[in-house]
């Protein structure tokens, strides 16, 4: 518990750190992380998901909010920082602590913490954009995405094939999120060569 109460604090500070004045550029790096966090999902698998073919569940993932053709950049810097901030509250939890490996999980959420870092800069400068871009805010699908998840865990009583499932899920959340990476990082080049 104290494990997981010292990485929210570290995630919260430096969430929120400095990182601001650094300027919005998401490198090669951030991809990178990234694809370790689907790596690291992988290797935390416990159980085969056949065991739990009773437990799937369809979360109905927002593919909208994270389709990178559609959504402005200022929405997708958004919808992608909630994604990560979503994903740590479901692995920041003493459940997860007790369910998963701790040296994993802990990669797992240092990796999710230093994607938050190099987004926090372009949260910041679009902030202005965000709020005043028409129609629905996309974050808010992600969140109702998550808070199925942890309901479903909850409803579960966290067993070990509910968290192969939302193990599984998430990995399959990051490469749809993956895809709106992609397309925002497009998005900046064909901004930086204009």
């Amino acid at each position: 518990m104290a494990l997981m109460l010292s990485l929210l604090s570290a995630l919260v500070v430096f969430s929120h750190g400095h990182g601001g004045s650094l300027g919005c550029n998401l490198t090669l790096n951030h991809d990178l992380v990234s694809k370790e966090n689907v790596v690291l999902l992988d290797q935390m698998r416990r159980i085969s998901l056949s065991l739990c073919l009773d437990d799937r569940k369809d979360f109905r993932f927002p593919h909208q909010a994270v389709n990178g053709s559609q959504v402005q950049r200022s929405q997708a810097i958004s919808v992608l920082y909630e994604m990560l901030v979503q994903t740590s509250r479901v692995f920041l939890t003493e459940q997860s602590s007790a369910a998963w490996n701790t040296t994993l999980l802990h990669q797992l959420l240092t990796g999710l913490h230093r994607q938050l870092e190099d987004l926090e800069p372009c949260l910041v400068q679009d902030m202005g954009q965000a709020e005043s871009a028409a129609g629905k805010d996309p974050t808010l699908a992600v969140k109702r995405y998550f808070l199925g998840i942890r309901l479903y865990l909850k409803q579960k009583k966290y067993s070990d094939c509910a968290w192969e499932v939302v193990r599984e899920e998430i990995m399959s959340s990051f490469s749809s999120s993956t895809s709106l990476q992609e397309a925002l990082r497009k998005k900046d080049g064909d901004l930086g060569s204009a």
